[in-house]
């Protein structure tokens, strides 16, 4: 018996460390996320998302408010998919004009993207001057420009300059400004109850595009059946 004891023992232990080990694993399972929509059936979605958590407001926003389809991104300015999405979402804006509603939430990576943040700010500032969706575009559209920017401040000013904004305004809102941290918070807040991991994460009528659908000719038909009443 005392030849089996230290066995006993180590065994014993050993009993107590993978329970423990099991009940922090099943502690750190998180709930579900809240219902993405109103529609249960498993349709491509049907009205706007449900969550407590609304998001800025008013949201930066292209198409009428009565659209038939609202497509609702959650990006970040310096996530390459992100900027890879945005033609796509352009060309959709040609091709279905009123028939479409477009929203951009704030979704800044940090800190696995170091100028997220920052880009975020810039946008909002502009923002404050009416001109939210001329720096959006900039901000894409030459992603690789300051991508690898030790400093972006300078870069981002230039492009402040290029839409016509008041610099020592934007200077001062980028850095310092109640309203635009509110507003990157308030989205974040949002993508959050959402679900949101990752960016770019777009909803169509409150039902999450999987990411291989975001693609032009895929993306295209689920607005199109949408608009015709049926899935694809």
């Amino acid at each position: 018996m005392k030849r089996l004891l230290p066995f006993i023992i180590i065994l014993a232990v050993l009993g107590v460390a993978l329970g423990a080990g099991w009940y922090l694993n099943r502690s750190a399972v998180r709930p579900a996320p809240a219902s993405r929509g109103s529609n249960t059936s498993g349709s491509p979605g049907a009205g706007p998302p449900i969550s407590t958590a609304p998001g800025a407001e008013p949201p930066h926003s292209l198409g009428p408010a009565d659209a038939t389809v609202l497509l609702e991104e959650f990006g970040d300015f310096e996530c390459p998919p992100c900027s890879m999405l945005h033609p796509v979402l352009k060309l959709m804006e040609r091709e279905f004009g009123s028939r479409i509603r477009i929203i951009f939430r704030e979704f800044p990576l940090v800190p696995n993207h170091v100028h997220a943040l920052a880009a975020a700010r810039a946008a909002e500032a502009a923002g404050l001057q009416g001109k939210f969706w001329e720096m959006h575009d900039l901000l894409y559209e030459n992603q690789k420009a300051w991508h690898d920017a030790f400093d972006v401040r300078p870069i981002f000013e230039g492009y402040a300059s290029r839409i016509g904004l008041d610099l020592t305004r934007f200077r001062k809102d980028q850095n310092d400004n109640e309203i635009v941290e509110r507003r990157i918070f308030l989205d974040q807040n949002r993508g959050h109850a959402l679900g949101v991991k990752g960016t770019p994460t777009l909803f169509l009528n409150g039902r999450e595009v999987p990411f291989e659908s975001l693609a032009p000719e895929k993306l295209r038909v689920l607005i199109t059946a949408e608009l015709n009443g049926s899935r694809p």
